[in-house]
């Protein structure tokens, strides 16, 4: 069964290429490569770098990030309703590091933010994992949604559309 409400399926997406993006964060963690977690980053906007660490305050990071998941997700269902399902993966890694950029960003910036990595490894590894929640998440966008949000409504009324949408193409194909 396909979804067929954009915000539902951004929603199952986001938290589903998170949940990926979060585990690809925790081996960085432990392999040393990253100083600290994404969501550890996250906490330290709201309370000091000592409590980020604990588990409120990783809960509370945990929070902020899925949300974002989740929010990206929504934002990548409507970028592919307007551009197609086609080339998925360059379209989730431009999502991902995108979103992943502009969040590290706003989140290096805040000045009460202590918890905050000023390494490359740390950084880079944010980005990495970024990417895969992006293609993971417009994958499942991409195979759970319905055909129904991806097809391009005509520029105007006045204008018949000069190709088929996808239901036309399968409705065609299935007719032979």
């Amino acid at each position: 069964m396909k979804i067929k409400d954009r915000v539902l399926l951004g929603i199952i997406a986001g938290l589903t290429g998170n949940l990926f993006k979060t585990i690809i964060d925790e081996v960085s963690v432990k392999k040393k490569i990253s100083q600290r977690s994404f969501r550890e980053t996250a906490a330290g906007v709201w309370v000091n770098k000592s409590e980020a660490s604990t588990l409120k305050g990783q809960f509370l990071g945990g929070l902020f990030d899925f949300g974002m998941g989740s929010l990206g997700g929504i934002g990548i269902v409507h970028l592919l309703s307007k551009t197609g399902r086609d080339h998925i993966i360059t379209k989730g890694i431009l999502s991902g590091i995108t979103m992943g950029s502009a969040i590290t960003s706003l989140l290096s910036v805040i000045p009460q933010n202590k918890a905050k990595p000023k390494d490359a490894a740390s950084n880079l590894s944010y980005m990495l994992s970024h990417a895969v929640y992006g293609i993971i998440t417009t994958a499942i966008v991409s195979k759970a949604g319905h055909s129904s949000l991806f097809d391009a409504k005509p520029v105007n009324n006045y204008l018949e559309p000069t190709e088929l949408t996808s239901e036309e193409k399968s409705l065609s194909s299935s007719d032979k």
